[in-house]
């Protein structure tokens, strides 16, 4: 431990604390990149997709040709991350390469604050043609267009996989959804491309799919494609009672709640059932990269053209006795990544540093040939893309706020680096808990309170706070409760009953021997 301690303190000692966040401006003001040979940019986000489910992850529930033909023709991102594993939180990072404490878009109930700028609305002031098409999801309710897009094609919230009377905004005027969602939207996002003359004027395309989003909706011809198939569901979720003596009580509570295993969105699903809707709903997704490969194919223009393929955050199938997101563990912040473009990125490249949503604004402008904004606090992975050798982050922060929604979920705050991971439940009388990601990649052996871990807990916990005062967090932004609160247990699955609290925290002998 003493090497790796010292290891930590050079890292520590390196931060500059000095530095602020740049404030973001006021106006959108493009600046070009001497020199630049712009490439157009397809920038593919789904919801709610796991890190490994993807065929050549050699996952049991994914039939996904379409990824692995990005990941064997271009670059594997195999260590992306989010900043907060949550749709609106997450889409804002996105869209203004902002950490969540610096954008203001802490849960899915409220709109983007007034004045926020989006990345795509300096490609539209230098000059470029773009779309967005799809879920955008900051505010529950709008769909309304938003600045930095010539075209518009959305929908109000979460949206519906089938078309049962709800209607598309498309540049403003609300039209009926006619199909099945992911296909639809791939319809619009294939029809402006075909309108496009790259030669002139580079484009654009933000496809952003409600897939997969709950409740799982294949596509008809793929509703049930999956039913004989079997998965194996995760260690961590049979914890020993040895084991998760060590866990923060909370974790071990949830398990009977809306995002628990045993009183899962308050009912008794079937989670073997609700994985296999979930790939059966993901392999249209694949399909949709298929069509715009293909049609970025029939333009001659795929050799120069970015395709960007992720999901929006992780999910959970019964990791840690839970399902869906929020939560600091490796399956609820890990997301697939995926990019090729023949012209910049050698076949099967496999990139291993840990890159994450706030690095994509940059690094399309980069690579669209308009300098990324000092205020930005991701980095252009454009370096990484060519094989350059280059410096890199050596530990990511991660933030989630409690939500009254579903307060099962406490505030999070935590720092992954390349193999450890230390995770803090801010104002939560609980369990911190500490991770070497290498030995223990399914996070079931809490160091925290280890002795000969202590001092590496300490310094990861300094680093992290030095990280969100540095970064501009040390403010919680919190807002007024609005929507139900899915806060019930279950009786007959021990819904009265409380975890045991962390043997790490409970004494059997008085601390303060000086009271009197």
């Amino acid at each position: 431990m003493k090497t790796r301690s010292l290891m930590m303190c050079g890292l520590l000692s390196a931060l500059s604390l000095a530095a602020r966040p740049v404030p973001v401006p006021a106006t959108v003001e493009p600046e070009m990149v001497p020199g630049a040979k712009p490439l157009n940019v397809v920038f593919i986000l789904s919801d709610d997709h796991r890190w490994d489910a993807m065929s050549f992850m050699g996952h049991p529930l994914a039939d996904t040709p379409n990824m692995d033909r990005l990941a064997a023709e271009g670059a594997h991102l195999r260590n992306a991350l989010v900043t907060t594993s949550l749709c609106s939180p997450s889409r804002a990072s996105i869209l203004t390469g902002l950490y969540t404490f610096r954008h203001r878009v802490i849960d899915n109930q409220r709109a983007i604050p007034e004045g926020t700028l989006y990345f795509p609305q300096y490609l539209q002031a230098a000059g470029y043609a773009t779309g967005f098409f799809g879920k955008w999801h900051m505010g529950s309710e709008g769909d309304q267009p938003q600045p930095g897009f010539d075209r518009w094609v959305s929908f109000r919230g979460q949206g519906q996989y089938l078309p049962t009377g709800n209607t598309l905004n498309v540049d403003g005027e609300h039209v009926p959804q006619k199909g099945y969602i992911t296909g639809e939207l791939t319809d619009y996002a294939i029809d402006w491309l075909k309108q496009q003359n790259a030669a002139e004027k580079p484009f654009f395309l933000y496809l952003s799919h409600k897939a997969v989003h709950a409740n799982f909706t294949p596509e008809e011809k793929y509703a049930g494609s999956m039913a004989d198939r079997d998965w194996a569901r995760p260690a961590s979720m049979r914890l020993s009672e040895e084991m998760a003596r060590e866990r923060p009580r909370w974790l071990r509570d949830q398990r009977n709640s809306w995002h628990g295993v045993d009183f899962p969105y308050h009912s008794e699903l079937d989670i073997d059932q609700y994985y296999r809707a979930y790939g059966e709903t993901l392999t249209s997704v694949d399909d949709s990269i298929g069509r715009v490969m293909d049609q970025l194919e029939a333009m001659g223009v795929a050799d120069n053209t970015l395709v960007i393929y992720m999901g929006d955050n992780g999910f959970m199938f019964g990791e840690h006795g839970l399902i869906d997101k929020r939560v600091a563990y490796e399956a609820s912040i890990r997301v697939p990544m995926l990019m090729r473009c023949p012209s910049l990125i050698e076949p099967g490249t496999v990139i291993d540093e840990v890159v994450a949503n706030i690095d994509i604004a940059p690094t399309v402008m980069e690579l669209m040939g308009v300098k990324p904004p000092a205020h930005f606090d991701g980095s252009s992975m454009a370096p990484l893309l060519r094989g350059e050798a280059t410096a890199w982050r050596d530990w990511f922060l991660y933030v989630y706020y409690w939500e009254r929604n579903f307060p099962q979920s406490p505030t999070v705050f935590a720092l992954r680096g390349e193999r450890y991971k230390f995770i803090s439940y801010y104002g939560l009388w609980d369990a911190d808990e500490l991770y070497d990601l290498q030995a223990d990649p399914d996070e079931m052996h809490n160091l925290r309170y280890e002795p000969e871990y202590a001092e590496l807990a300490q310094e990861m916990e300094t680093q992290l706070y030095a990280m969100m005062e540095e970064k501009g967090g040390m403010e919680i932004p919190i807002n007024a409760p609005r929507g139900n609160s899915q806060n019930k247990r279950y009786r007959s699955r021990s819904g009265e009953e409380a975890a045991d609290f962390p043997r790490a925290l409970v004494v059997d002998e008085p601390i303060n021997v000086n009271a009197h």
